[in-house]
């Protein structure tokens, strides 16, 4: 007999890129190469300088220790140097912890906030793993929808009507995984007012902020002044900025007594983010600037393609793109997003996820990650699309 387990984790689904990935083995490479738009991996590598400094730094006996348990001093001291940059606000390192990823500064986040039977608010469609995580603590994702004749940006008003004594944050992640949707700054500030008034917190996820067009604004009026402290906690991912997403490097940013808090988790979980990583990220922050600046003239260059290329695909619509993500609505009424999405896979090699991935109510989108193909990959989308009909 197999003893219960923890019905919070029992009741998770399964990973759902890699129950994606199988739908490729019944692919019989008729129409060439497989092309894989499942996931969020940069597809381009890290400068070479930055990997020799990475095994240089793999090579120390300084990174077989353990460090800091909030990261260690020199990367929050340049975290905190770049965002009070970029923002115009003054950060100060003791208000940054150093993450093992993105993902779990989301996990340690959403322990600090919340306990088992409150209710975190997550615009749908929303990041999967955000929608895990929560479950395994037992704490309700409330759904704040988000509708494609809105750019599926979400609505304060919306969330406003959803707090209620059971919610103690609302998330945003823009640009968006799933939708690639980029939050103006103007509805950012009025989340962050709502969530002063409401005494919540707002947790904004800023993964993909440095693959935002540089003529799109971003969210300056949060960050200004010393209120942000109150209720916004912001979460950044080295990982895909560099090109490093297996050194699984991230940082939270808020109040010190936050990071004071965050670090009593990081200290039990024993969860070190990469030694060698966090030896290198100091000097990369500065000077990979001009690299970051030209990977994010490339990938917006293949957004621009894959919206090119979908325009003239009769009866396929884009209802969002930005950063590494579209999201891709399908023409055929009646059949599901998971059922075209196998069938994609199946019949013509081309792996997108499906919008039941990313939450209720995603039946007609798929979610297409074009920042790891180049153009060729994305031209290719468009010959195999080209013949795809409806399911029997």
């Amino acid at each position: 007999m197999i003893l219960p387990i923890n019905p919070h984790l029992a009741d998770v689904g399964s990973p759902p890129i890699p129950e994606a990935q199988g739908w490729l083995k019944r692919y019989d490479g008729a129409h060439g190469p497989v092309i894989d738009l499942s996931q969020a991996a940069p597809g381009y590598p890290p400068p070479p300088e930055l990997l020799a400094r990475l095994a240089a730094a793999a090579g120390s006996t300084d990174a077989t220790r353990y460090g800091p348990i909030a990261g260690d001093a020199a990367l929050r001291a340049a975290y905190a140097t770049h965002v009070s940059e970029l923002y115009g606000a003054a950060v100060e390192p003791d208000e940054v912890a150093i993450t093992a990823g993105c993902n779990l500064a989301f996990a340690m986040t959403a322990m600090l906030l919340a306990k088992a039977g409150d209710a975190i608010l997550l615009p749908t469609p929303w990041y999967f793993n955000h929608a895990m995580t929560l479950g395994m603590l037992g704490v309700e994702a409330r759904p704040l929808p988000c509708r494609a004749e809105a750019g599926f940006v979400p609505d304060p008003a919306e969330a406003d009507a959803l707090i209620d004594e059971r919610v103690r944050a609302v998330v945003l992640v823009t640009p968006n995984n799933p939708t690639g949707a980029v939050y103006p700054a103007a509805v950012i500030a009025a989340f962050a007012e709502l969530c002063r008034r409401r005494g919540v917190w707002l947790v904004l996820d800023e993964t993909y902020r440095d693959f935002l067009p540089p003529e799109l604004d971003r969210a300056h009026e949060v960050f200004s002044g010393a209120r942000w402290r109150e209720h916004v906690i912001g979460l950044y991912s080295f990982s895909k900025a560099y090109s490093i997403p297996g050194h699984r490097t991230g940082a939270v940013m808020a109040d010190a007594a936050v990071i004071g808090q965050l670090a009593k988790i990081l200290d039990s979980l024993q969860i070190c983010p990469a030694r060698p990583a966090q030896a290198v990220l100091p000097w990369a922050i500065p000077a990979l600037a001009d690299w970051r600046h030209a990977n994010r003239a490339a990938i917006n260059g293949r957004a621009a393609a894959f919206r090119d290329v979908v325009a003239n695909l009769p009866g396929w619509r884009v209802d969002s793109i930005g950063a590494y993500f579209a999201y891709l609505h399908h023409p055929f009424a009646g059949e599901t997003a998971a059922g075209v999405a196998e069938r994609l896979a199946v019949e013509r090699g081309v792996l997108a996820l499906p919008g039941s991935y990313f939450g209720p109510a995603q039946d007609d989108h798929l979610r297409v990650a074009f920042a790891n193909v180049d153009a060729g990959a994305i031209a290719g989308v468009a010959e195999r699309l080209a013949g795809f009909g409806p399911g029997h």
